[in-house]
């Protein structure tokens, strides 16, 4: 492969995303693309650069009125017999092909090639979404360097197959836990099964009939649903504790206090425990950048199924799109791969909104 940093790299999205794809970068491990990112970045004289751990920062400062955020992680999940990438005919089969450093690429692409945007442009490279929020490098620039984050507007090149999906869901995690009395399992009727007790949570939740919502012409579907149960003591006794796990993905309507409380509803009689919960994203197409941008897409937003850092631009008051090359359907899959066409056609299409008058 050709040297990474020379002008015809750099100047091609493609070959740039397989380019940070060979660059192994699991949750953790993103220091060699950090620096990758970092060194071409700082090559460019019309970006101030800064670095925050494995996170990297650029920006213009060329006095518009309005300043969007391009936003990628450096990130992917662990490799899975799939690096470095491989071609086949139109497709790029590799680890984060998809998901997401061909969007990546697009940010890195456009800082470079694209000295005169038409607004002031903030180029966002950040480590860790893969796993906690107490890694991930958008949360910890929000708390170290909030000032990095300022803007009108951001785009979250997260795939979306290209097409702009709108806001996120929220998503709540929580533990509804039955009880019982212990007993010998030969003697049954003086306890009181607490696994048993359990069909009914499961019953309600089979019966569970999900909201569906439009925003802003965005249509959501929620979900409720048993993801793990643990009960048990041993094999001649009767149990008398049963959890279940139960992962609600709400629309952007809700807030968390809502959500806890139309979990509280459904499962009333129970004791429930909220153990985890993040906070959806409102669509945030009143933007003018991002209507101006659903222009250049020429295409009908659709609302985000899924939890993505828009939320956390939103909750910093910026509105966020998500809007990628790859197929959300390939993310973590050992087959994961991103469409050629995909890639240049989504890069034309940044570089037409960000380039225009």
């Amino acid at each position: 492969m050709e040297n990474p940093l020379t002008p015809e790299v750099l100047a091609d999205p493609v070959q740039l995303t397989r380019v940070l794809v060979d660059i192994e970068s699991v949750s953790l491990n993103e220091k060699a693309i950090a620096d990758f990112v970092e060194e071409v970045l700082r090559g460019v004289p019309h970006l101030s650069t800064h670095r925050h751990g494995n996170t990297v920062m650029a920006r213009t400062d060329l006095g518009r009125s309005q300043r969007i955020v391009l936003a990628g992680h450096l990130d992917t999940v662990p490799l899975n017999n799939n690096f470095p990438s491989t071609m086949r005919g139109d497709l790029m089969y590799g680890c984060g092909t998809s998901d997401m450093k061909s969007g990546v690429a697009y940010a890195l692409h456009l800082a470079v090639t694209l000295p005169e945007p038409r607004y002031d442009v903030t180029y966002f490279f950040y480590e860790a979404e893969e796993i906690e929020s107490r890694y991930n490098g958008l949360n910890l620039v929000a708390q170290a360097f909030p000032e990095w984050l300022e803007a009108d507007f951001a785009v979250l090149l997260e795939p979306t197959y290209g097409i702009v999906e709108a806001g996120c869901q929220g998503t709540m995690r929580s533990v509804v836990t039955t009880t019982g009395v212990r007993a010998h399992s030969a003697r049954s009727w003086h306890g009181v099964n607490a696994i048993h007790a359990a069909a009914e949570v499961l019953q309600r939740l089979q019966a569970y009939e999900a909201r569906r919502v439009t925003i802003d012409g965005c249509d959501y579907r929620e979900g409720m649903n048993a993801v793990r149960i643990k009960g048990g003591v041993a094999g001649n006794v009767v149990p008398d504790r049963c959890e279940i796990e139960v992962n609600y993905r709400f629309a952007p309507d809700r807030t968390p206090a809502e959500a806890e409380a139309h979990l509280r509803e459904v499962f009333a009689g129970f004791e429930l425990t909220v153990t985890d919960t993040a906070p959806g994203a409102l669509p945030g197409l009143d933007a003018a950048p991002a209507k101006e941008f659903l222009a250049a897409v020429g295409a009908a937003p659709i609302g985000k199924l899924g939890w993505t850092d828009v939320a956390r631009f939103a909750a910093m008051g910026i509105p966020a799109l998500n809007f990628g090359p790859g197929d959300p359907n390939l993310a973590h899959h050992p087959d994961e791969h991103v469409e050629i066409s995909k890639i240049r056609d989504g890069a034309a299409t940044l570089h037409r909104w960000l380039a225009s008058a």
